[in-house]
Order: structure tokens, then sequence, then C-alpha cells
């Protein structure tokens, strides 16, 4: 990683930023602060729907479940692991394992309801807020394109942004299309995914920093 990437400071005052936000989404959520919105999306996608678009919905939510992004961390984490990248290998697991079990607390803690079971292409019965695959896509792939941003050049970091946007959104977007998630659940996951795989970058950052020279050894290195 080069030396611009590993400024954790600022890395963390991002992280921190959207986790608050992400707090504040749920907690807007949760009070019904979007509910009109809410519903009107989901009835705007409900009305929308066509047996094509129904299918390729059902194959990308299926595709982009909590199940497959996290054996796309591991995967992904063990590569890096085995090139010896161990850090971030280990950042990369890590980061997806935290991250399920926060929004699966998150969801026991608040209990929100599912949509109504009249609206839901695929019936989902448990805790709806925050969307787990939201926040494991947004975790997730953020991750791997941190890791990759060093890496790439200018070209490469613009793909891979533009890439991983079409694709959380996407994913996200199935949830409400299907009618099994609330958009402010959407929402609220993406914000919490992303400000999860940002703190745990800065923890990396962080430790992955190299110490400071000692004294001598600066005076020594300016000498020569």
């Amino acid at each position: 990683m080069d030396q611009p990437v590993r400024r954790w400071g600022p890395t963390a005052v991002v992280a921190a930023i959207l986790l608050v936000l992400a707090g504040v989404l749920v907690a807007v959520a949760f009070t019904g602060g979007l509910l009109a919105d809410d519903r009107g999306l989901l009835d705007g996608a409900a009305a929308g729907r066509s047996p094509g678009l129904t299918t390729a919905a059902v194959v990308l939510t299926t595709v982009g479940n909590t199940a497959a992004m996290a054996v796309l961390a591991v995967v992904v984490g063990g590569v890096l692991f085995v090139r010896g990248r161990r850090a971030e290998g280990v950042y990369l697991v890590a980061t997806m394992g935290s991250a399920s079990v926060v929004f699966t607390v998150v969801k026991n803690l608040l209990d929100r309801p599912r949509p109504p079971a009249e609206l839901q292409v695929l019936r989902e019965t448990n805790e709806s807020l925050p969307s787990g695959h939201a926040t494991m896509s947004a975790t997730v792939i953020g991750a791997i394109v941190i890791l990759a941003w060093p890496h790439l050049a200018a070209l490469g970091r613009a793909l891979a942004v533009v890439a991983a946007v079409l694709w959380v959104g996407a994913v996200g977007a199935t949830r409400i299309y299907l009618g099994v998630h609330w958009f402010s659940d959407v929402l609220a996951g993406w914000t919490l995914g992303l400000g999860w795989a940002s703190l745990g970058a800065a923890i990396l950052f962080r430790w992955c920093a190299p110490a400071p020279a000692a004294p001598d050894a600066q005076d020594a290195a300016e000498r020569g």
C-alpha cells in the first residue's frame, strides 16, 4: 500500500461520519420517519414488476446474498494471505465477519417487521432493519476496492468504483423490487457497510503504518 492510503486518521474520520450517519438512518427508519417514502417506493416497485425483471432480480439477489459475500471475502482473503499479504487478508475476513455480527444484533434488537406479505415475491419473515444484503455487499465490495486502490491506475480506480457502486446498488435495489425490504432498510445497510469497511481499513492502515525512525537514525540519514 502506498503512503497516501496509509493515512489512517482521515480514514477513521470518514468511518466515524458514515457510522454516525448509519445510526441516524437506522433511528429514523425505526421511528417511521421515512415511512411515506418507504411505502411509495415499495408500491412503485411492485407496480413495475414483470416476469423477466423478477427472474433477473431473484438471480441477482441470490448471487449477492450474505452467504455469497461471505464466501467471496473468505476466498479473496485466503488468496491475499497465501500471497503474503496477511494483514490485508485478515482485514477482509474479519471485517466481513464482524459486519455480519453487527447487522444481526441490530436486527434482533430493533425487530422491525418486513413489508406486508402480499407485496413480497420471496417470502421473508425475520427482522428487516438493516438489510443484510445491503450491509454485506457494501462491506465486502467496499473493502475489496479499498485493498485494490493503491495497486490501480486512475482508470482502474474509476472502473472499480463504478463497478462497485453498480453491484452494491443493484443488490440493494432487488430487495426493494422483490418486496422483502423497505428502502430505509437498504439505505441504512449501505451506509453501515461502507462505514464498517472504512473502520476496518483505518485499523489496518494504523497497524501496518511504519514505525517512526529513531532520532539517531534520522540524524544519520540527514547527514548522509
